[in-house]
């Protein structure tokens, strides 16, 4: 295969360019080789040369007139951008590892020996840069079979491949929900066989990997092959378990892993936003803690909700993911998620409403979306009954919303002005005319507005023996 007529970039003349004047053999190598053929876009571009990659980067980039390279001499690589397109040039070599770390020892090597060190045969692909070959696809591991074909397999024997470094095998997984690709069926056998191995990868990695398979078109599919290669048992055991189905007295409570995957599933259909995705993810870890059987009823999960947002921080903690206004988000999504299908399944009180704009606020949208990701239901009646409901709550919602004002809504009244109207100090009885204040409001008896809020005051502060100091 040859793909000269794909490389109209300007960057690839003037490699080719300097490697000719230079006397060396340069080559486009990796993903963006793989992406070219699959024709998705690629932002990232890089290139092996034969040689010093340092040097030659430096020599590309003048060519190109480009001012700013960055060397990385720990690593052997070069980089800067051109144009719209992150460049990043290296010199070919080979590498060998130590069984305690995923950082190999590095020797300068040929193509074939760069080829061999690459994770996957479709990451193996490289293109020719020299004036008599320019555009001729080198493959020396049947990569573009593998494109065809639909197939992620390793270079070498998969055990060295995941054994050397680990991280790999999360690579594999994500490709494979990102591609929708099948994962070679040794692969497969040699992930779960290596599975331990990936104590020696940092979280940070790791959960780079898995929140790219998160945020793939059916996420389900990639941490399905987690769990059950059991890589997910090696960082994520809250998510692990939540898989199981317990029976007692012939009543038995539906698979909350596989049904998170099925909410996962269906929130994607809505949402890219990544946050969003986790509060899926979460809405159900403290379901496993909170599991009792109760006779006549069955199994309850009294309090999961409240739970599970408590463990947010600390499984955000553990996994090195943001522990701040993204992980406050998530926690209130997961504390709220049961909410609105309360909402649905009785009837639909403007108190209610109230309360629930009150708490949500500005996420009361997202909240909406999760909840409706949450109706899994394989009973076609009960899903059309609850789509239904749902509709009337959302309308609920933005009639409430219109009349009352009270997404994120403080009190009329401050807690200044309930100490300069009555001269008190700051102190528990302030805090409870306030508290007071915003319950009248979300329970409808009074408007959100001051004149109401304040005559409701003095009522409130006569019945607890305390005067008026200030008039308005």
């Amino acid at each position: 295969m040859n793909l000269k007529d794909k490389l109209n970039h300007r960057i690839f003349q003037a490699v080719s360019d300097v490697a000719a004047r230079e006397g060396k053999s340069s080559f486009v190598i990796g993903g963006f080789v793989r992406d070219m053929v699959l024709k998705r876009p690629s932002k990232d571009i890089d290139f092996v040369v034969l040689g010093d990659g340092l040097d030659f980067a430096q020599k590309v980039a003048d060519e190109l007139g480009i001012k700013k390279v960055a060397f990385y001499k720990n690593f052997g690589t070069a980089a800067f951008v051109c144009d719209d397109l992150d460049i990043e040039f290296v010199g070919a070599r080979k590498e060998s590892y130590s069984r305690d770390s995923r950082k190999p020892l590095v020797e300068g090597g040929s193509l074939s020996d760069d080829q061999k060190r690459r994770d996957f045969t479709i990451n193996a692909l490289a293109i020719s840069l020299a004036k008599s070959s320019f555009g001729e696809v080198i493959d020396p591991f049947d990569g573009l079979e593998d494109l065809k074909n639909k197939l992620i397999r390793t270079p070498l024997d998969p055990d060295q491949t995941y054994s050397d470094d680990p991280l790999r095998m999360m690579r594999a997984i994500r490709f494979s929900s990102q591609l929708g690709f099948r994962i070679d069926e040794n692969s497969l056998a040699s992930i779960q066989k290596n599975a331990e191995r990936l104590k020696i990868i940092s979280v940070e990695r790791i959960m780079d990997e898995f929140n790219k398979i998160v945020l793939s078109e059916k996420p389900s599919r990639g941490i399905g092959l987690l769990f059950d290669t059991r890589l997910l048992h090696e960082f994520f055991p809250e998510m692990v378990a939540l898989q199981g189905v317990d029976t007692i007295s012939g009543k038995s409570h539906k698979d909350n892993f596989y049904h998170t995957l099925e909410v996962l599933d269906n929130i994607t259909l809505d949402t890219d936003d990544l946050w969003l995705r986790w509060s899926a993810i979460l809405h159900d870890i403290a379901k496993p803690k909170t599991k009792k059987f109760q006779p006549p009823v069955g199994w309850t999960f009294h309090g999961h909700e409240e739970l599970g947002a408590r463990m947010v921080k600390g499984i955000f903690t553990r996994l090195k993911l943001p522990l701040d206004a993204k992980m406050k988000y998530v926690e209130k999504l997961v504390r709220l998620h049961l909410r609105p299908i309360a909402l649905v399944s009785g009837t639909v009180t403007d108190s209610a409403i109230r309360r629930l704009l009150f708490e949500a606020g500005d996420d009361i949208d997202d909240l909406m979306i999760l909840c409706n990701a949450d109706i899994t239901t394989k009973n076609e009646f009960k899903m059309v009954r609850y789509r239904q409901n749902f509709q009337k709550v959302r309308e609920k919602l933005k009639s409430v919303e219109a009349k009352d004002h009270v997404r994120n809504f403080q009190p009329p009244i401050s807690g200044e002005q309930i100490m300069a109207i009555f001269g008190l100090e700051p102190s528990k009885v302030v805090g409870i005319l306030k508290n007071e204040i915003k319950e009248a409001i979300l329970e409808g008896q009074i408007k959100n507005e001051y004149n109401q809020a304040y005559e409701f005051l003095l009522k409130q502060a006569e019945t607890k023996g305390i005067q008026v100091k200030s008039r308005k």
